[in-house]
């Protein structure tokens, strides 16, 4: 039986065009928000939405991101409040992937067995555990997969040929390729750069390839979708809340208008790159 993430790639293959997977970070500025927002992605335009696990430490997230998990984290975000704002997405919208993504930590402090059956009945599709290789395998990764939710693992520009057979071994529901060395949200990616390497891993499996880290605008996201299977936009979303809040980080009337609008304005752009891809698959 598909999951949600393998039932949405198979969408977008028929459809001939490449996904919108959008960060935002749970409890973001605060839960009702966070819960307006989550409602209103896929209206604007999101395939799959990744919903971040708020942390004290997360080592892998620039500015933007970093900041998010504190105005979360301040205003009383738990696991157990993320997980229930999945199960009170869910009581609305039954259809559209949610990956959760952090760090083990939290998890492991959750416990992990307890993790991931609540997870999955909250309505949780996948994971992305940022600190956890391949060789932690037995920690999370494989019993995750046996509770039924994909897990999603990164690949980055040195990730080699060698080393990727590895990385791809347990991974399921799609790869994330890195499209940038160093944190999120602080380097713009090369565009033929990104094209030439998610050709590269597409040589070593047939999971679809989503491409993030840096993606800003509905132009770049347009470029990396004539090669990606889906294009992920993290911090320019978080971004575009935290310019919309008060002094003290609180939600204004903008705040939900503002992302909503961002997301519309970049799915526009990886839907530009429809045709080309279409006509593609048409000659082959």
């Amino acid at each position: 039986m598909r999951t949600r993430i393998e039932s949405a790639f198979a969408r977008l293959k028929a459809e001939g065009r490449a996904g919108l997977i959008s960060f935002v970070t749970a409890g973001d500025p605060d839960f009702g928000t966070s819960l307006k927002i989550l409602e209103g992605l896929p209206k604007a335009g999101a395939d799959i939405i990744e919903v971040g696990m708020p942390f004290t430490d997360p080592m892998a997230d620039g500015p933007a991101i970093q900041a998010s998990s504190l105005r979360a984290l301040k205003g009383g975000q738990t696991m157990k409040k993320t997980l229930a704002l999945l199960s009170e997405f869910r009581m609305k919208d039954d259809a559209t992937p949610i990956v959760l993504m952090g760090y083990y930590n939290p998890i492991y402090i959750y416990g992990v067995e307890r993790f991931l059956a609540d997870a999955k009945s909250a309505g949780a599709d996948g994971l992305i555990v940022v600190d956890l290789p391949p060789e932690h395998d037995d920690e999370l990764c494989l019993p995750a997969m046996e509770a039924g939710l994909n897990f999603i693992r990164l690949a980055t520009p040195t990730t080699d040929d060698k080393r990727l057979p590895k990385v791809l071994s347990n991974t399921t529901g799609f790869v994330y390729y890195v499209s940038v060395l160093g944190i999120t949200g602080t380097k713009v990616p090369d565009v033929g750069r990104v094209i030439a390497n998610v050709a590269r891993i597409k040589r070593h499996t047939t999971l679809p390839v989503a491409v993030g880290f840096g993606v800003k605008s509905a132009k770049q996201a347009e470029a990396i979708a004539q090669g990606a299977d889906a294009v992920v936009v993290g911090s320019a979303l978080i971004n575009s809340i935290a310019g919309t809040l008060t002094i003290s980080g609180s939600a204004t009337q903008k705040t939900v208008g503002a992302v909503l609008a961002l997301t519309s304005e970049i799915a526009q752009g990886v839907r530009q790159a429809a045709q080309p891809r279409a006509k593609a698959g048409a000659s082959a």
